[in-house]
């Protein structure tokens, strides 16, 4: 649920922090008072288009920023989608923050981190619902339709519907490979070609892991040869030989080594100073032989600047390391033995499809009628829903624009993720008038009852934390307004709802009401 939303320079409100609760929220206010504002920028919070007209007169932006409670157990969508923007949800709580420059342009940040527009409104969707009687949402678009049928199916068809998509998955990995093997015989020719070069020319190379970084540290120490031998020279002078270092350190030793038996701690320092001497001896026999051994080979070099040139250039062609070149060779071996023997490849292939497709089609058949029997509750439901807002006359319908067929020459374009089904909603609000597209058939009050029909019965279903009505009663009256009042309060008990309206009979309702005003002070106008 929205728990806090703060405003500052947007439209005619200077700065307004506002609390909410759950339950239903009622907003109520003299036209123009700027009950709709506050809707509008929350409609902002979830990915809504933004403009300079947003930001108040003579200020550099406009800042909204909201505070959303989320139950902290998993199944909520935004769990999902934060994951999937990296973004961190600690104790169920998320703050969605949009400034707006004059410029128009948006600054989005969503606990903290900034994010675009259409990441915002990925999460802003997933925790708001805006809906008023002229805004397009999705129980208005057919997209939809089939989603929210199967949200409204519950195990059952969730589970139907998790056994196809397994299967989908499967059938569509074996598709893509036989449809990229199964093309024309000169695009084949050339593909086996192009491959045959690649792998010939990364075989005759005889890449040897970590190769590069060894030659590299060779040709460091060629280009440097000079100063390293000079510093080994230069060391092993200062330990060996008359007055030097392992010289005195002997003088120390035997010093050491006459008292070491009378004390303790003599004994001990005398036994560190042996073992430093004779580290230090062993030392400066192994940079003896460094220094010695060191050869100076500018034909060497001229080798390794070669191999290098060659695995940098097989690096930007196959891959920037010396494994990733290798994990494709191994690849494109593979690949060529594919289409060497492609006949055999694409009947093992089409045989799979067979099989696939068979048991595809079965679980689509399965999923289907799980779908029928749950569109014909839906459909009671929402005649029950529109009975109570006095459209007992109106028909509502479930309509499956596509039926399964038991045929096994299916086509693969009859085949999509979500099953066989393409499904919209129709509906006909007058007797005698034939069922039509949801979205082409109502307007006005019967949109508003249907739509809060459709609401009361998706809100459980949906996810949604926070359904807002923007003046969805206008254009009802009477008994109808007291129906839509007890609809509206039905929707939030699952969801909490906000609600501007105009309506005495929905105010009553309201486990908050909030009155919207304005005033004029110092020649501005503030909400």
């Amino acid at each position: 649920m929205l728990v806090e939303l703060s405003i500052k320079n947007f439209a005619i409100i200077e700065e307004l922090s506002i609390s909410f609760e759950s339950g239903l929220t009622v907003l109520t206010g003299e036209t123009g008072a700027g009950k709709s504002i506050i809707i509008d920028a929350i409609n902002l919070l979830s990915g809504g288009r933004g403009s300079s007209e947003f930001v108040r007169h003579g200020e550099s932006k406009a800042e909204i920023e909201g505070m959303f409670i989320i139950p902290d157990d998993d199944h909520h969508p935004i769990y999902e989608k934060a994951s999937q923007f990296g973004i961190e949800v600690n104790e169920g709580a998320i703050i969605l923050k949009r400034d707006i420059a004059q410029n128009g342009k948006s600054m989005c940040r969503i606990n903290g981190k900034m994010v675009t527009i259409g990441m915002l409104r990925e999460i802003g969707q997933t925790l708001i619902d805006v809906h008023g009687q002229h805004e397009h949402q999705e129980l208005m678009d057919p997209h939809f339709h089939l989603p929210l049928l199967d949200q409204f199916g519950g195990e059952e068809l969730g589970t139907a519907l998790h056994e196809y998509e397994q299967i989908y998955e499967q059938y569509s990995h074996v598709q893509k490979q036989y449809d990229s093997l199964n093309q024309n015989e000169r695009d084949t020719v050339h593909r086996l070609d192009f491959l045959t070069f690649q792998y010939n020319e990364i075989q005759k190379a005889n890449l040897v892991l970590h190769e590069d970084d060894q030659l590299t540290e060779e040709k460091r120490k060629i280009n440097n040869f000079e100063k390293i031998y000079e510093g080994l020279q230069s060391a092993y002078q200062a330990l060996r030989g008359d007055q030097r270092a392992l010289d005195w350190l002997s003088i120390s030793m035997n010093h050491m080594d006459d008292v070491a038996e009378l004390d303790e701690n003599t004994k001990k320092m005398s036994e560190a100073i042996s073992n430093s001497y004779y580290l230090l001896e062993e030392t400066s026999v192994s940079i003896r032989n460094a220094f010695e051994l060191l050869e100076y080979d500018p034909e060497r070099l001229n080798l390794i600047e070669s191999r290098l040139n060659e695995l940098n250039n097989l690096k930007r062609k196959y891959g920037k390391t010396i494994e990733e070149i290798l994990t494709y060779y191994n690849e494109i071996e593979a690949e060529i033995e594919t289409l060497q023997n492609r006949e055999s490849h694409l009947a093992k292939l089409e045989t799979q499809l067979v099989s696939l497709k068979k048991e595809l089609l079965l679980k689509a058949v399965k999923l289907s009628e799980a779908r029928q029997r749950q569109a014909l509750i839906l459909t009671d439901h929402i005649h029950r829903e529109l009975r109570e807002l006095y459209m007992e006359k109106t028909v509502f319908e479930v309509m499956f624009l596509k039926k399964p067929t038991m045929e096994w020459e299916l086509q693969a374009k009859d085949i999509h993720s979500n099953g066989l089904d393409d499904v919209e909603f129709y509906i006909s609000t007058n007797p005698g008038e034939p069922l039509k597209p949801l979205v082409k058939t109502a307007s006005g009050g019967e949109l508003s009852r249907i739509m809060l029909a459709l609401k009361n019965i998706f809100s459980k279903h949906s996810g949604i934390t926070s359904i807002i009505f923007d003046e969805v009663d206008t254009g009802v009256s009477g008994r109808v307004a007291q129906a839509m009042a007890e609809k509206i309060y039905k929707v939030s008990v699952d969801s909490q709802v906000l609600c501007i309206s105009h309506l005495p009979q929905v105010a009553a309702m309201s486990n908050t009401h909030l009155y919207i005003e304005k005033e004029t002070k110092d020649g501005r106008t503030k909400t």
